[in-house]
């Protein structure tokens, strides 16, 4: 995408100051991030010059800013793929993302995404970057999404995120009889070994679950889970520190384990189910434009509801 050059003249306020500071205060639609990502684009011109970002400026320079969209978001089209729409409203759309749904593309996954889905939903979310999503979920974690309609309403929920104060929290089924609840923090990050998968690692970045226990079961727990920081595969990782891995969960679970004594129907069940047992449950922010604290709940999916039904019907039989 690409607009008409947006033209302003600097004043004496902007002098001696960095020109991507200056971006930043003209400009505050758009993330740091991004106005950086133009000004190395030559996007942005300083008296007809492209120029870096660290540049120190006058003040009576005529400043030339081309909106165009990163080339990393031209690969993504619309398709129809049904969505499920919690809640929308001129600056946000609340999503209850399924299991199998990739959030955006990447390699292996050029189309059928949720991004592909949100670009047919709403054809304006093509000025928006990624379409307007702020956040992710793996592809088999169920559950909801916020996502931004605006530009304005994308760079305060991702300055939110950020800041942490967007309240994630989670249900999931574990493996093992856990006791209560407690807190991991422990830094994530990749694999020394598997570049697919991450770890618990001493370099790596600052995580921090926190954990209560909802029901106790014979062999499992059912837990709610939330988030102070939000790195990649977070709770399963967390949870496998524990020796509690997700049920179901496919990287990090190890073997499937069969409960002694456990139900036929639960263990034909357990045996079928092959992904994480992770759902984003509630989600909870202040709004981008009315700044009111906003909150939404998903209810869990068929697939952990049956399953939480059949290990309380296995205890039933094993009492």
């Amino acid at each position: 995408m690409s607009e008409s050059p947006i033209i302003k003249v600097l004043s004496e306020e902007h002098a001696g100051k960095r020109l991507d500071v200056v971006l930043a205060t003209l400009f505050p639609e758009y993330s740091r991030s991004r106005l950086k990502i133009w000004i190395e684009q030559g996007q942005v011109l300083v008296n007809g010059k492209t120029v870096k970002p660290k540049t120190r400026v006058l003040g009576d320079e005529e400043l030339q800013l081309s909106v165009q969209r990163i080339e990393s978001e031209q690969k993504c089209f619309a398709e129809d793929i049904p969505l499920d729409i919690i809640y929308q409203d001129e600056a946000i759309i609340v999503v209850n993302k399924p299991a199998g749904l990739v959030v955006h593309p990447a390699a292996g996954h050029y189309s059928g995404t949720l991004q592909n889905a949100l670009l047919h939903f709403d054809q304006a979310l093509d000025a928006i970057p990624r379409a307007g999503i702020v956040h992710r979920l793996d592809k088999d974690t169920t559950g909801l999404m916020v996502v931004a309609r605006n530009l304005s309403a994308h760079k305060y929920l991702v300055d939110q995120i950020q800041q942490h104060e967007v309240v994630r929290q989670y249900q999931a089924l574990v493996y093992g009889v856990m006791t209560g609840g407690g807190k991991v923090d422990q830094p994530i990050g990749r694999h020394p070994r598997d570049r697919i998968k991450m770890a618990v690692r001493e370099n790596g970045r600052e995580a921090i679950t926190h954990y209560r226990l909802l029901q106790r079961f014979r062999e499992h727990s059912h837990l709610k889970v939330q988030l102070e920081t939000g790195r990649t595969h977070q709770i399963r990782v967390h949870m496998s520190y524990l020796r509690h891995a997700i049920v179901g969960d496919p990287v990090y679970a190890g073997r499937h384990r069969n409960p002694a004594g456990a139900t036929p129907d639960l263990l034909t069940f357990l045996q079928g189910f092959k992904r994480q047992a992770l759902h984003a449950w509630k989600l909870s922010f202040v709004h981008p434009e009315s700044a009111q604290d906003v909150s939404f709940e998903a209810p869990l999916p068929d697939d952990m509801q049956q399953l939480i039904s059949l290990l309380q019907a296995d205890m039933r039989a094993n009492e």
